[in-house]
């Protein structure tokens, strides 16, 4: 693996995040590298119409990078394709750029995260194939957290005890699942500090399940809690919008 600190990296994997204007004729372009994680980087003159590297700059395509310099802000000097290209269209294209606002917002600048590259990377296969979004979108946002760190407990509650598929369960973030002893609580209620759902879920989610359908409610309810909780008060524009035209 290449250091951090090195002045130049040649043909790093990556994909494109973003990019946005930087001064006259250039951009800011946001790479996720497999050796580096995110790297903020300058295409000089790629506003250009004639510019070689505008045309490269396109999200969810495997490419290699060349970049140097050892501030935060690098500049790139070169792209190209490394593997098949990939068509994401209609709702699968707005999930893929979810995937990228997620990495922006959470995943910090120069954190390598080589498991997490590689699973970006399948899952963008999954969307190009238009099945099984909402659950694709559950599968990374469970892996992605867990990734960068934090504690999903999905197996034991919180008092270090077997997850029980027939028991209610209250789920609060950075804590874990509360046994809930009220036979007739009802489940998919939305608390103010966590999520109830069913040890099932849990169980489910473990077992990266998601075939039943309350599976599938309540994991979506509990994942949309647990990012809320890691964005703070800045929601995902993405993430709306998905909710807006399909529930995700």
């Amino acid at each position: 693996m290449a250091s951090a600190s090195s002045h130049r990296q040649d043909n790093q994997s990556v994909y494109v995040l973003h990019t946005y204007p930087f001064k006259e004729t250039s951009l800011v372009v946001e790479l996720f590298s497999r050796e580096f994680g995110r790297v903020a980087t300058t295409a000089k003159g790629a506003r250009r119409p004639r510019s070689a590297m505008r045309g490269m700059l396109q999200a969810f395509q495997p490419m290699l990078a060349t970049w140097s310099g050892k501030l935060e802000l690098k500049t790139l000097h070169g792209l190209e394709w490394n593997g098949c290209l990939l068509l994401l269209q209609g709702e699968a294209l707005m999930c893929g750029f979810y995937l990228n606002e997620l990495l922006l917002r959470l995943l910090p600048r120069e954190d390598p995260h080589e498991a997490l590259f590689a699973y970006y990377a399948e899952t963008l296969k999954a969307l190009a194939s238009e099945q099984h979004l909402a659950t694709t979108l559950r599968r990374f946002e469970l892996k992605f957290l867990q990734e960068l760190g934090y504690a999903i407990p999905l197996q034991l509650d919180v008092n270090n005890t077997p997850i029980v598929m027939q028991q209610a369960y209250r789920y609060e973030a950075e804590h874990g699942a509360y046994p809930i002893r009220c036979a007739s609580a009802r489940y998919e209620t939305r608390y103010e500090n966590g999520v109830q759902l069913s040890g099932k879920t849990l169980i489910d989610m473990l077992h990266d399940d998601y075939s039943d359908e309350q599976t599938q409610q309540q994991s979506k309810q509990l994942m949309r809690y647990l990012l809320a909780h890691y964005l703070g008060d800045k929601p995902l524009h993405t993430r709306q919008l998905l909710i807006e035209l399909q529930g995700y």
